[in-house]
C-alpha cells in the first residue's frame, strides 16, 4: 500500500475518538444541569484561570519552547510549563513537538503534514483526532533535544496521570475551598478543557483558513487577530516561516511573550531569540510590492550577486572540487554545506537554525585524511534543502544565499554524492 493510499484510508483511532467525544458530551450534560447563572463567581473566575494557565502551558512551553526552542528556561519553569501543559490534554511534550515539527517541515502536505488545512477545515481543527497517525517521515524529524531534556522525559513517562490529576482532579479540590467541588469540575475540569482544546486547535484551522498575509503567500497561514485573543498570543500565525522567535510579530495581542519577558527580568528564561528586524521588513516590503503589482519583485537574474561581501566585484569565488576539499580541511573547527553546487557556511546559523544544529551537522562536507581516493564522496545536501526533508521558505532560500562561500565548478565525475536518508 503506498502512502496516498495510507492517508486516504486512514485506521479510526477509536481510543482517542471516544476519550475526545466522552469529555464534550460530558461538559455539554454539566452545563445543562449547572448553567453559568447557578456556578459561583470563584468557580468562573477558576475557570478561566485553568483555561489561560493550560494554554500557557501549550503556546509557552510546548510551542515555543520546546518546539521552536525560541528560548531557554530553568528547571523550574521547564517543569512548572510540563505540568500546565499536560492539564491542556494535547499529548506529551515529546508527541506534541514532533507532530508539530513536521507540520512545519511540511505545511499543507496532504500526505505528511498531520494536520494538513488542504485537507479541509473541519480535518485540520480537529478531524485529525480520530483516525490513528501514521508518519512516514518522522524519522526525519530531530529529536535529540527532547530526548535530553529531564524534563520532557518524565513527562512523558508519566503524562496520562499528570493530565488526569491536574485537569480534573485539581479544579474539584480548589473549588471545595468554597463548597463548590462539582461546579468546579464541570466548569474548572470539563469546561477549560474544551476551551484550551478548540482555542489551540483554532492554529491549524482558522489560522490557515482566514486571516491576513502581510508576511508571506507561500502556504496557508494567515494572521488573525481574534485568533490571537483565544490563544493567548498565537494569532500572527502567517509569520509561520520564521520560527525561531519567542514573539510571531512585535506590535500584536500577545500575553504568551509578556509572559517570557517577565520570566527573562527575573533571570528565570534566558538566550531570547528572534527574527531579525531586517527580515521582518524585507517579508512586508515582498508582500506590499506583489499586493500593489500583482506580481513579486524581479529578482537579481544573476544568482552570483546575491551578496555584496563576496570578493572583488561582488562576485563569488570559483573553486574547484579539490580547492574545495582544501578549504574545508584547513577550517576544520566550521560548518560547510554543499548545496547545488555551492560551498554555504552555516557555522554561525547553527544556533538559528529550526530544525537544530544537529541536523545541519549531519548534512555538513565531512571529510577524512585518506579521501584522496577516487571513491571517497562527501554530502552533498541540496536532496535535503530542495524538499527531501523540509519545505523551505523564500525566506529560508534567501538566508541560505547570504551564507553562500563559494560557486564549485563541477567537472563530469564530481566526486559528490547526493545523500538520501
Amino acid at each position: 500500500m503506498d502512502r496516498s493510499t495510507i492517508a486516504s484510508h486512514p485506521h479510526i483511532w477509536w481510543s482517542n475518538g471516544i476519550f475526545f467525544v466522552s469529555i464534550h458530551l460530558a461538559a455539554l450534560v454539566g452545563m445543562y444541569c449547572l448553567p453559568p447563572t447557578l456556578a459561583s463567581w470563584p468557580t468562573l473566575a477558576l475557570t478561566y484561570a485553568m483555561w489561560q494557565l493550560a494554554e500557557f502551558g501549550i503556546t509557552i512551553g510546548y510551542h515555543r519552547l520546546w518546539s521552536h526552542r525560541a528560548f531557554r528556561a530553568s528547571m523550574g519553569v521547564r517543569f512548572v510549563l510540563a505540568l500546565l501543559g499536560s492539564a491542556g490534554f494535547q499529548g506529551s511534550i515529546k508527541w506534541w513537538c514532533l507532530r508539530h515539527r513536521l507540520h512545519h517541515r511540511f505545511t499543507d502536505d496532504p500526505i505528511h503534514d498531520p494536520y494538513a488545512a488542504t485537507r479541509g477545515l473541519l480535518y485540520s481543527h480537529m478531524g485529525w483526532i480520530f483516525f490513528k497517525p501514521t508518519y512516514t517521515r518522522m524519522e526525519l524529524v530531530d529529536r535529540d533535544d527532547l530526548d535530553r531534556d529531564p524534563v520532557v522525559r518524565f513527562q512523558h513517562k508519566y503524562y496520562i496521570p499528570l493530565a488526569l490529576f491536574f485537569g480534573f482532579a485539581v479544579p474539584p479540590l480548589i473549588g471545595a475551598l468554597w463548597n463548590d467541588a462539582l461546579g468546579a469540575f464541570v466548569w474548572a475540569g470539563l469546561v477549560s478543557r474544551l476551551a484550551v482544546w478548540h482555542c489551540t486547535f483554532f492554529v491549524n484551522s482558522l489560522a490557515h483558513w482566514d486571516g491576513l498575509q502581510p508576511f508571506s503567500d507561500e502556504n496557508t497561514s494567515r494572521g488573525n487577530f481574534l485568533l490571537a485573543v483565544l490563544t493567548s498570543g498565537e494569532g500572527n500565525h502567517n509569520f509561520h516561516v520564521r520560527l525561531h522567535t519567542f514573539r510571531p510579530w512585535i506590535h500584536t495581542w500577545d500575553p504568551s511573550k509578556w509572559v517570557i519577558l517577565l520570566l527573562h527580568q527575573f533571570g528565570l528564561v534566558y538566550g531570547l531569540r528572534q527574527a531579525r528586524d531586517e527580515d521582518y521588513k524585507e517579508a512586508l516590503a515582498y508582500m506590499n510590492h506583489k499586493s500593489l503589482r500583482g506580481e513579486p519583485p524581479k529578482e537579481d537574474a544573476n544568482e552570483e550577486q546575491d551578496s555584496p561581501s563576496k570578493s572583488v566585484g561582488n562576485a563569488y569565488p570559483h573553486w574547484s572540487v579539490a580547492a574545495t576539499k582544501l578549504y574545508v580541511r584547513e577550517h576544520p573547527e566550521r560548518c560547510f554545506l554543499s548545496l547545488n553546487g555551492w560551498v554555504v557556511d552555516v557555522t554561525l546559523y547553527l544556533g538559528e537554525h529550526p530544525g537544530g544544529a544537529s541536523l545541519l551537522r549531519r548534512y555538513a562536507i565531512r571529510l577524512r585524511e585518506d579521501n584522496e581516493a577516487e571513491d571517497q564522496k562527501w554530502h552533498d545536501a541540496s536532496w535535503a534543502f530542495d524538499g527531501g526533508l523540509n519545505n523551505h521558505s523564500r525566506a529560508a532560500v534567501k538566508r541560505m544565499k547570504e551564507l553562500r562561500v563559494a560557486k564549485i565548478e563541477l567537472p563530469e565525475d564530481t566526486g559528490l554524492a547526493c545523500v538520501k536518508e
